[in-house]
């Protein structure tokens, strides 16, 4: 912000006089006993709207009083990561610019009871996008946003769910996603990932993905998965556990619910990375090792 910019704070209520007077207060160089007037013989002193702005120190009362009309406030930005966790949300939450950390130090549990959500776990219930907001406004509402704009993702994709889903609730369709979130390397691989953990699911077959298992390491995961991590039984670790694991993993995005829910046809129960980012899917285990010794061995 440059030294000629100065900021406004209009808060919801304030009489237009007292608009006058924060304009001068600011450092506008007015009267704010005549913008006041200029104000009533507008005769749009009481549309204008709370807000944060940004004001040149020259505006003139015709532009001022047209932004406050306006509600043209200044606004941030802060983005949301498809595949982020919940502890990456509320770092690039800290870090937005000029926004009030007003969790910072809560436990997660208390943030969700703060969010009108009690007993439910953070982890993927918040929608990856970007979100505006003004000048002092608070991690918690933008929090608060994203946690609606997931709730309605998630309602949209549940209501256009395969009819043979294996899937029974949309909680398990969000943990689901988590998981196709986190093993797509290429987007348009999604639906066939989802094919494979849906058939596993379907005939009860062990998940076996290893960004579960990572999730539950926590931080005692130092970035090389080993033999024994895939042994260690949390409740996250797939290896270990039939079925999907408590919580999702990682926030998914729109293209991963709708994955989750409607995923491809095919009979594939396997599938290896190729190296370039896509997957190579195999429905019987012979077939997979094929494609193992082809894709993975040839790179070590």
């Amino acid at each position: 912000m440059s030294a000629e910019t100065l900021d406004l704070a209009v808060e919801p209520g304030t009489l237009p006089r007292d608009v006058a007077q924060g304009v001068a207060a600011a450092g506008v160089d007015v009267n704010p006993l005549l913008l006041y007037a200029w104000f009533r013989l507008s005769g749009e002193a009481r549309q204008i709207k709370a807000g944060s702005y940004e004001l040149e120190r020259g505006v003139t009362p015709r532009s001022l009083l047209r932004k406050l009309v306006r509600g043209d406030e200044t606004l941030r930005a802060v983005t949301l990561v498809e595949g982020w966790t919940f502890a990456q949300v509320r770092s690039a939450l800290l870090k937005a610019e000029q926004l009030a950390s007003t969790t910072r130090g809560l436990e997660p549990d208390l943030i969700m009871k703060s969010l009108g959500r009690p007993g439910l776990h953070p982890e993927g219930r918040f929608f990856p996008d970007t979100y505006t907001y003004a000048k002092g406004s608070s991690d918690l509402a933008v929090l608060k946003r994203a946690l609606r704009a997931m709730d309605k993702r998630l309602d949209a994709a549940w209501a256009q769910r395969a009819p043979d889903t294996p899937l029974t609730t949309p909680d398990e369709a969000l943990i689901l996603a988590s998981i196709i979130e986190k093993e797509t390397g290429r987007a348009s691989d999604r639906p066939m990932i989802a094919a494979v953990f849906s058939n596993r699911l379907r005939i009860g077959m062990m998940l076996q993905t290893d960004p579960t298992v990572i999730y539950g390491l926590g931080d005692k995961f130092d970035g090389n998965l080993r033999r024994r991590d895939l042994q260690t039984d949390t409740p996250w670790n797939t290896y270990t556990r039939v079925g999907l694991p408590p919580t999702p993993i990682a926030m998914p995005g729109k293209s991963a619910l709708l994955a989750a829910v409607q995923p491809a046809p095919s009979k594939a129960l396997y599938f290896v990375a190729r190296g370039d980012g896509s997957s190579e899917f195999s429905a019987d285990l012979a077939a997979h090792n094929r494609a193992v010794n082809k894709y993975q061995r040839r790179q070590q």
